[in-house]
């Protein structure tokens, strides 16, 4: 692995909103930013030139960040083969949610969404709506989603390693249900017993993020045990977050809080 940020871009606003976070990010962790256009082999008739769209994000990019060591790279291919190709070998690689021809109606990119759930590494993507509210600011938290009972290391890492970099406090956040045999009873479970179950979820919760405690012991964490499905309970924590962390095990779970997050969310390889 080369430690190096890839920013994928195409020509549309929203890519730059991401190639923003990348710069930003490659700044706050010391690394070099490559940022790469990919398009499968050009003819004459194209009505631009795919090696400028790398570049003019470049020049825009180290005039806003200075000190950003950047260059732009070119791939031939498709974006899904390309950037794939190209992330496995990077610490990160960051895109848009959406690219310039996913429908306006469309939460989620086709490029997108393949790469949350099928590239070998880390993978960030930027709503579109920080390309209309203007640069991203640093993230206010993050935030990371939690299987108490079988945690996920990779998305436990970076988002401790995240929250130290940017000297914010870490939302961990898991969520439980009630069990399937009292679901169906009907009559509602006593409120004694749902805090009894309530309590050992959130044990389970400390159980598990005490390795971490221990690894990042500057790091503030605020646990958080809900009675929610994950995608609901990370959608609603991005709200108030810079950046919610989730793990690539559960590839329906990643996509669907793809669909409504309000910040960039991470998903990292389990």
């Amino acid at each position: 692995m080369e430690r190096v940020i890839i920013a994928g871009v195409d020509r549309s606003a929203r890519s730059r909103a991401a190639a923003d976070w990348a710069a930003r990010e490659a700044l706050l962790r010391g690394l070099p930013l490559r940022v790469v256009h990919a398009a499968t082999q050009p003819t004459e008739r194209w009505p631009y030139r795919p090696e400028a769209v790398a570049d003019r994000v470049v020049a825009e990019l180290v005039d806003r960040h200075p000190g950003l060591l950047a260059r732009s790279v070119r791939l031939t291919g498709t974006p899904v083969a390309a950037l794939r190709a190209a992330g496995a070998q990077a610490e990160l690689l960051v895109l848009g949610l959406r690219g310039e021809g996913t429908h306006a109606k469309v939460a989620v990119g086709s490029t997108a969404a393949a790469l949350a759930t099928g590239s070998g590494g880390p993978v960030v993507l930027v709503p579109g709506t920080l390309a209309a509210s203007g640069p991203p600011q640093r993230p206010d938290g993050v935030a990371v989603g939690v299987d108490a009972r079988d945690p996920t290391g990779g998305a436990l890492d970076f988002a401790f390693s995240a929250a130290r970099r940017n000297g914010t406090r870490l939302h961990a956040v898991h969520t439980w249900r009630l069990p399937e045999n009292r679901v169906r009873l009907p009559w509602p479970v006593p409120e004694e017993t749902r805090a009894t179950w309530e309590d050992h979820e959130v044990q389970l919760l400390s159980d598990a993020l005490r390795p971490w405690r221990e690894k990042y012991p500057g790091v503030e964490v605020l646990e958080d045990v809900v009675l929610l499905p994950v995608a609901d309970a990370l959608a609603h924590a991005s709200g108030n977050a810079g950046l919610v962390v989730v793990g690539r095990r559960s590839g329906d779970t990643a996509l669907a809080l793809l669909r409504h997050a309000r910040c960039p969310v991470a998903v990292v390889p389990s």
